[in-house]
């Protein structure tokens, strides 16, 4: 478009075609032409001329801008900034947009088309620089978790069974060889079971034996195993046999020492049937003996007193340490105690449903933390429990 002025101050448009085919002031979008124009309109043509090329410049010049923005970066975070920062809703090119109100009717088409085709060329290298650098994103993840297998191995650290867990597990393993089955019961339990079912009515002087925890008058922490034994032979409602071993933690309120614990375990066991006699249990505790501690292992039994047996005998074994010659372990005798037994009294079985007449048992108690001591040498009950790992990893190969 040439605008030429003439010495009579009337002034000539010739309307011309741009590179885009658009003519801003020619009707019918650009045909060449020539009219004169008077000269109070010149300077309303010459702005309405700017407004046009001054958008078209922008958004020319937006473009540019933005493709070269595009090309210098390489994550998907930065390619959705830019993505609103020029498309979005308050966006650098809606805003050029929004200006197209001011163009005549003939002028927004052309300026609307150019419009979009910046908006499809930034589009396009939009999606260009999100695929590469999701591409770019994901090669690197896969770096970074790739595996050299041929690298060694790295040992996985492992844990292991606790040493009362494993002589648990032993105890339990050597009686059901023998026949019995494994019972358990409640850890709280009522003064009936954990006493009066087992002869010792209240008020009896053999209670003090075993200072207890009670939580009220007729509720306390068990002090012992037994009660599993006499809910066994109710459950089994007078039949026979009865073979059964109950395992446990068990409470009393002792001093905490090298041999004494507040919370410990336990293990009882109890047979009833026809002529069972001292020398069943007799037998039965000396293949017991001889599988925990070795077949050279011997037992003894001593006269003693329990009022849930009768008669009642403390059971020794020989000392491993230097095979009963007498040692600082065995306090010079040989012998070491392991557990109490002795026959059913007759008031234990009738109260649990048994015709004493008819029917015997024996029944013993060992405390499980007493045979891990002896199994393996600590000389210290308080090991077990204060759970350093220096101590517990020693019998990961045990």
């Amino acid at each position: 478009m040439n605008v030429k002025v003439r010495g009579s101050g009337i002034i000539s448009v010739i309307n011309e075609q741009d590179e885009s085919g658009f003519c801003p002031f020619s009707n019918k979008g650009g045909t060449a032409t020539s009219r004169p124009l008077p000269g109070g309109r010149f300077f309303y043509f010459l702005m309405r001329l700017k407004e046009v090329y001054t958008v078209r410049e922008r958004l020319e010049a937006l473009k540019a801008e933005a493709l070269e923005e595009l090309e210098q970066i390489g994550q998907t975070a930065q390619v959705q900034e830019l993505r609103v920062k020029y498309l979005g809703k308050k966006g650098l090119l809606t805003e050029i947009l929004r200006g197209m109100g001011k163009l005549s009717a003939e002028e927004r088409p052309v300026i609307g088309q150019l419009g979009n085709e910046v908006r499809s060329a930034i589009e396009s290298k939009l999606e260009e620089k999100k695929e590469a650098a999701e591409r770019a994103e994901i090669e690197a993840k896969l770096a970074s978790e790739s595996i050299d297998v041929t690298l060694p191995g790295r040992m996985v650290h492992v844990g292991n069974r606790h040493p009362l867990t494993l002589v648990t597990e032993q105890i339990e393993d050597i009686f059901l060889g023998m026949g019995f089955t494994v019972a358990e019961g409640p850890e709280i339990e009522t003064d009936y079971y954990n006493f009066e079912t087992l002869n010792l009515p209240k008020n009896h002087p053999a209670r003090d034996m075993q200072d207890s925890f009670y939580i009220t008058e007729e509720i306390l922490l068990r002090t012992h195993t037994s009660p599993v034994q006499v809910r066994t032979m109710e459950k089994m409602k007078g039949k026979v046999p009865v073979k059964v071993i109950c395992p446990g933690r068990v409470y009393r309120r002792d001093n905490d020492d090298a041999t004494h614990s507040h919370v410990f375990n336990q293990v009882e066991g109890l047979m009833v049937g026809e002529n069972v006699r001292m020398s069943d249990l007799k037998g039965v505790l000396l293949n017991f003996a001889r599988q925990m501690f070795g077949e050279g292992t011997e037992i003894r039994l001593r006269p003693s007193f329990f009022p849930f047996t009768e008669p009642s005998a403390e059971v020794d074994v020989s000392c491993s340490m230097c095979g009963g010659k007498g040692c600082r372990v065995c306090k010079h005798t040989g012998w070491l105690e392991i557990l109490g037994s002795g026959m059913v009294h007759p008031r234990v079985l009738e109260m649990a449903g048994y015709d004493p007449e008819k029917y015997t048992g024996f029944a013993f108690g060992m405390g499980i933390d007493r045979i891990a001591m002896l199994k393996y040498g600590i000389d210290d009950i308080r090991h077990f429990y204060t759970n350093d790992v220096r101590f517990l990893k020693q019998f990961n190969r045990v």
